[in-house]
């Protein structure tokens, strides 16, 4: 019988190195070095956006995505982090990939691909320019306005062994939109030319690009009025302002000011040239729309240096009152973007080799790994944390990630006595903030600690000293609400848990903030919710263990016996370590009249300690 074949519709992806044959020919360890590490990048980028690599060959690299837009984009980000791989390297030995993408129909065997298909993407590949991107009119037309990039037809190709000529598109990062109709402000405008008339007289294309700052630098533009209303410049320009102003809160970003923000406001720009001329590595942008009653405002945050859009979002609102829409755009704008670049950050640091690690990305290797809360990455973020610190003695960060750390394994996993981890703890936090007492991440690391050892006062004091220099820092939202909660007063913590929550809705690791709401709404005496919290807490987040004896407590409470004796037997078997903790020894944050309440609802759950 014969074989069956399959057949499918696919992206394909072909790319291979340049000059390959002279590379290996000159110096074949160090090209098979540079290999290596481009196929690191390589991999991972095919991995991040849903791609399966089919087959490798020396220098070839052949994937397949599930839809036109992943290959597209997995392309776009390879170049110029693979560019950033050979950033050190001569450049007549840098590995630079050529890449070729088409859609079309193949087959499949044993996982390799095989077909024209196939084939029309290896001659679309061999069109490129070292360092470029081809693809096929078939991709052009899917990919539509999915992904910002610029193409260049350059017409119908005769290629190898393809019968007919394919339409062939070089494909590039986008330059940010231009200004549409609305042309601002004249004083902006007489700002805007009197740069470029500068330029053009003295031939000074700007200064020299400046230095990346060690933390993640932002500048806002001004937002666009797309508007046929003149009047309502004033209401973009607010909202570009709110976000400068509110962004300039959080101490871990570099904000530039308005005023050199503002320098492009009525000009076509490119966002690499923002990056180069701001120092800056993410660039926000935005427009403004306006039709009778309604505005919309859209906003989208794009990494300088690669042109890539980390997160886009449109918000539609009435005018009733425009001040009050202002400001809700800009909170929910602050909100949005301070946990994209969060993550931009941690997946730029993963994609670079240990060995050139500065503290920076040390540290955001270490919140990664993190925020993967197993024992294994806790253990692995400790040794990143303790080398930002030998990296850079004066990085604040350093010390809030490593008390975390210390923190982490001591309360999730019992990998180290509760009582020595949290000691180590907040002597790391109180030397962040004696480096950096500016820094509000570091004040609320040492409420963290302050609160693990039963110092509520002290704890709230930080806490609130960390909001108040950083309004929308979830963390420190967190661990005001949880020091409130644990220090008798619940319904003054529940607000800033669920803050907590509202400012970092995608944290994998919420589920202690979620938790303790639950514990909140338990001593608060109000178990129906505490039970529905709780049962929200384990299944959002399994690995949170101690969710399951406040479940069987609120439900003991309110009289489901059955379900809270099977929470108990469970938390009994799987977590015996939590339930020493909690009920055989008190943790010293929780109050002794708390944990008599706590315990009132275990024994109606069938506990008989």
């Amino acid at each position: 019988m014969a074989e069956r074949v399959e057949r499918r519709l696919t992206t394909i992806l072909a790319a291979d190195i340049a000059e390959y044959s002279r590379l290996m020919r000159e110096d074949e360890d160090a090209t098979m070095r540079a290999l290596g590490a481009c196929r690191a990048v390589v991999d991972a980028l095919v991995a991040e956006h849903r791609g399966r690599i089919a087959n490798t060959a020396g220098d070839a690299v052949l994937a397949e995505f599930p839809s036109v837009a992943d290959g597209l984009a997995c392309a776009l980000a390879m170049q110029p982090a693979i560019a950033a791989e050979n950033a050190d390297v001569p450049a007549d030995r840098r590995v630079q990939f050529r890449i070729g993408i088409h859609l079309g129909d193949v087959m499949t065997r044993d996982g390799d691909l095989f077909g024209d298909a196939v084939n029309i993407a290896a001659r679309l590949e061999a069109l490129a320019e070292p360092g470029g991107i081809c693809v096929s009119a078939a991709v052009r037309e899917h990919v539509g306005t999915r992904i910002a990039a610029a193409f260049t037809d350059i017409g119908a190709q005769q290629v190898k062994n393809i019968a007919d000529a394919v339409h062939v598109f070089r494909a590039g990062p986008t330059l940010t939109h231009p200004v549409a109709s609305a042309p601002g402000s004249r004083l902006s405008r007489i700002a805007g030319e009197g740069v470029e008339r500068h330029r053009r007289e003295t031939g000074d294309g700007g200064s020299a690009a400046l230095a990346l700052p060690d933390k993640p630098s932002i500048a806002v533009l001004p937002f666009v009025n797309m508007s046929n209303d003149p009047e309502q410049e004033f209401f973009a320009d607010g909202i570009a302002e709110d976000v400068i102003t509110a962004l300039s809160r959080y101490p871990s970003l570099f904000v530039i000011a308005r005023n050199s923000c503002f320098t492009y406001k009525g000009r076509a720009v490119d966002v690499k040239e923002v990056g180069g001329d701001l120092g800056v590595r993410y660039v926000l942008e935005g427009s403004l729309r306006k039709s009778g009653n309604r505005i919309r405002v859209t906003a989208q945050l794009v990494e300088a240096e690669t042109g890539k859009h980390l997160w886009a979002e449109r918000y539609d609102r009435d005018l009733a009152d425009i001040f009050a829409v202002q400001d809700e755009i800009s909170e929910a704008v602050t909100i949005a973007i301070a946990p994209a670049i969060a993550q931009a950050e941690q997946r730029r640091a993963m994609r670079r080799p240990p060995g050139n690690l500065d503290a920076w990305a040390a540290y955001q290797r270490g919140l990664w790994h993190m925020g993967r809360v197993t024992a294994e990455d806790t253990a692995l973020a400790e040794q990143l944390f303790e080398r930002a610190v030998e990296l850079d003695l004066n990085f604040a960060g350093g010390y809030t990630g490593l008390a975390s750390a210390h923190l982490q394994a001591a309360t999730a996993f019992q990998s180290r006595p509760l009582a020595e981890a949290n000691s180590i703890a907040e002597a790391l936090a109180r030397e962040a903030v004696s480096r950096d007492g500016a820094d509000a991440e570091a004040c609320a690391c040492l409420s963290w600690t302050l609160w693990r050892r039963g110092d509520y006062d002290a704890a709230l004091a930080e806490a609130q000293r960390a909001i108040a220099m950083a309004p929308n820092l979830s963390f420190a939202h967190g661990v005001l609400g949880a020091a409130l909660t644990y220090g008798g007063r619940p319904n003054e913590g529940l607000p800033h848990l669920e803050r907590c929550i509202r400012l970092n809705p995608q944290d994998v690791a919420a589920g202690p903030r979620l938790m303790q709401a639950a514990v909140a709404l338990y001593l608060l005496e109000r178990y129906g919710a505490a039970v529905e919290a709780a049962e929200r807490t384990i299944r959002l987040h399994p690995e949170h263990r101690q969710s399951a004896l406040w479940l069987a407590a609120a439900l003991g409470q309110v009289g489901r016996v059955e379900e809270a004796q099977e929470a108990l037997d469970k938390a009994i078997a799987t977590s015996p370590e939590f339930v020493n903790m909690y009920i055989q020894e008190r943790p010293p944050w929780v109050r002794p009249d708390d944990q008599s309440h706590f315990l009132e609802g275990l024994r109606k759950a069938g506990w008989e300690g």
